[in-house]
Formats: C-alpha cells, sequence, structure tokens
C-alpha cells in the first residue's frame, strides 16, 4: 500500500534496497510519519523555501519536507545505497529534489547553495557521528549572517542540552553552549524516542533549532572555539591551568596575560564564564597572536 504521497511506505523502501542501518555512518532510519511531518513543519512555512538535509537516508524527513511544500530540497548523502530510494522520491517531486552524493563533512555549503533564490534552512536528522562537527563548522562559517537563516537539527538529548546549556547547567555547559549562544539563540523543541527509529538507539534524540543572531560581539568563530575548547579539556581546573599552552596562529599565548586583558578573574573555570567573557578571551587572544 502507498502513503499519502503515492510513494511505497518507508519500510518497504528499506527491504525493496536493502537498505539495513551501517553502525559506521551513525544511521538510524526514522520511519514515523507523524514526527518527520513534525520535523518539518518546525522549520516554519515552507513556501518559497530552499531546505538543505544532510544524511536523507531512504528519504522520510525528505519526502516530509516535500509534502510540507519546501520549494527545494538539497539532500547531500554518503551511502550510496540510498541513491536509488532518493530517485524515486526524487520522480515524484519533479525539479523539487536535488540529491548531492558526497561527505557533508567535506562539502563547501556557500557553494551549495550559491544559486539557490530566496531563504535557505537546514533541517536533518544528523548522523550520530558527525553531527557535532557538522554543527561547530556551521557555527564557525563566516562572514555572518550565515547562507542559512534557520537549523533545525536532531541530535542524541545530551548533546542537546550541551548546545542549549549556559554558565547556570555547569554539567552540560561547554564549547559547544558559547559556540551556539553567541551566534544563535538555541532552544529544544521536543524529543523523539528510541522507539521511533530502525534500529532504535540507546537514547533518546531531541530536536533543537537553532536562530541566527543578526548582531554579534565581534570576535573571530574558530579563535572563540580553540580558546573555549582549551578552557573546558580540563574544566576542573582553574582557567590560569587551562589555558596553558593555547596556541592561537601558531603562537603560544600567555594564560595569566590573556585573562588579565580579559578582565577575568584567574582563579575562575570555564563553567563559570559566560559567553561574553569568552568572547573578550577570544580578541585578547586574537590580539595577542598578531
Amino acid at each position: 500500500m502507498s502513503s499519502a504521497d503515492g510513494l511505497p511506505p518507508l519500510r518497504d523502501v528499506v527491504e525493496t534496497y536493502d537498505l539495513a542501518a551501517k553502525k559506521s555512518l551513525g544511521q538510524n532510519f526514522l520511519f514515523d510519519l507523524n514526527l518527520t511531518g513534525r520535523i518539518a513543519r518546525a522549520c516554519g512555512p515552507l513556501e518559497g523555501v530552499t531546505i538543505v538535509e544532510v544524511g536523507p537516508g531512504p528519504g522520510g524527513l525528505t519526502r516530509a519536507l516535500l509534502s510540507e511544500g519546501a520549494k527545494q530540497v538539497i539532500a547531500v548523502e554518503r551511502d550510496e545505497r540510498c541513491l536509488p530510494a532518493l530517485a524515486e522520491i526524487e520522480s515524484a517531486y519533479p525539479g523539487r529534489l536535488k540529491v548531492v552524493h558526497g561527505d557533508a563533512l567535506a562539502t563547501d555549503w556557500r557553494a551549495l547553495v550559491a544559486d539557490v533564490q530566496g531563504p535557505v534552512r537546514i533541517c536533518a536528522n544528523l548522523p550520530y557521528n558527525v553531527g557535532t562537527a557538522l554543527l561547530v563548522g556551521w557555527l564557525e562559517s563566516d562572514p555572518w549572517p550565515p547562507w542559512y537563516e534557520r537549523m533545525v537539527l536532531m541530535f542524541q538529548r545530551e548533546v542537546a542540552e550541551r548546545i542549549v546549556a549556559t554558565p547556570e547547567q555547569r554539567v552540560d555547559y561547554g564549547r559547544l553552549g558559547v559556540l551556539s549562544g553567541w551566534r544563535t539563540k538555541a532552544r529544544i523543541l521536543f524529543d523523539v524516542p528510541p522507539s521511533a527509529f530502525s534500529p532504535p538507539p540507546k537514547v533518546t534524540s531531541s530536536i533543537v533549532e537553532l536562530t541566527p543572531r543578526a548582531e554579534l560581539l565581534p570576535c573571530h568563530g574558530k579563535i572563540l572555539s580553540a580558546v573555549t575548547a582549551s578552557a573546558f579539556n580540563q574544566r576542573r581546573k582553574m582557567l590560569r591551568q587551562s589555558l596553558k599552552g593555547l596556541a592561537i596562529n601558531g603562537k603560544t599565548l600567555d594564560a595569566l596575560a590573556l585573562l588579565h586583558g580579559a578582565e577575568i578573574v584567574e582563579t575562575k573555570r570555564a563553567e563559570e564564564v559566560d559567553v561574553a567573557g569568552f568572547v573578550r578571551l577570544a580578541q585578547i587572544a586574537d590580539e595577542m597572536s598578531r
């Protein structure tokens, strides 16, 4: 029996093309049509909108995005086994699905959407093994505002909590929370239970919305990322110790001078410094490295 879009049910598609999810690719296929529709609608009204999707697999979310009215979906898929299934969707929605066979971590995103007219949003059930790396790359990208106007992404719940964390949630607060808080307004929209997937993961997942901030405290994203990575790498130590050995542009910085320049007490720990404090550290680190 076909589904509402005239295409076979996803479970049949997976069986037809022998698409057993690969752990090495971080794959967990989402079959629940109510959930795929809910995720697509979380992206807001889709008329005139191009969606960039990473890791579509057999195309459950892809179909929902097109069904909800997306002008176009550009889907980046590494697993060549999924391409025939995606080609069926391409035929069902002529001119509205573009499938790119490639590695998302090596994709030039600005080039990918260079010819797109109208707004671009990212919506994806990200492969667990590359989700954090992809998000950091999108958050570090320059110039800003970025090439996308919103991201609606699925992560493991523990990663989602780190993305939205502030110093008030010290256990979860870290580099992801600083980068996300600096450049976006991030919030968890809803959870997705393991039973919604095939195979079911051992953890709950969460849908996170990240909306880029129009105005930012000025600093270089990659320097901010390096400073926070160093600070949180030894999060139980004082900053005067955890920032020792921090190198920017090939130059090792004096931790005490860096902290004094940013007007941050040297005995503080990383989890006690807010986003604005880390931005000041990045600004001083940039100056000291020149």
